[in-house]
């Protein structure tokens, strides 16, 4: 892991499951596809994408794996003791992980840029106007 950029710490309700990023995000934004609208129950999930090799964990998770959108698996990853949601993406077998913004100890930290499955938003959940629009995932 780069001691490089910036650095993001966060976890869970409870403290029991952590993590450590360091560097500057693949992507931060907002997604509004229907399995994040329902896996957070609300309106869609902020959220930043690191490499694997930018990111640390410490506790256990429980896994839940769902079709993504593009045919392949879309991993969740929720607190054992809580249940809260924290990252995506299967520890130790995927490249990237998704980091949840509304985990993140300084949620001051997260500057969205992107919105995606925007096509799938309800009405009453807005999209901030500084974001760079997808109405599904950009390539």
């Amino acid at each position: 892991m780069s001691d490089s950029g910036k650095h993001y710490t966060g976890g869970c309700l409870c403290g029991a499951l952590r993590y450590e990023a360091n560097g500057e995000p693949l992507f931060a934004g907002h997604c509004y596809c229907a399995d994040c609208r329902n896996a957070s129950g609300s309106g869609f999930i902020p959220c930043m994408g690191f490499a694997s090799s930018a990111v640390l964990f410490s506790g256990q998770t429980r896994i839940f794996t769902s079709k993504a959108a593009n045919g392949g698996d879309a991993v969740r990853n929720f607190c054992l003791i809580c249940g809260s949601l924290v990252f995506g993406g299967e520890v130790g077998k995927d490249d990237s992980h998704t980091i949840y913004a509304g985990s993140l100890d300084d949620p001051s930290s997260f500057r969205p840029t992107i919105a995606i499955f925007t096509r799938n938003r309800p009405i009453w959940a807005v999209i901030p106007p500084d974001l760079t629009i997808f109405e599904a995932m950009p390539s």
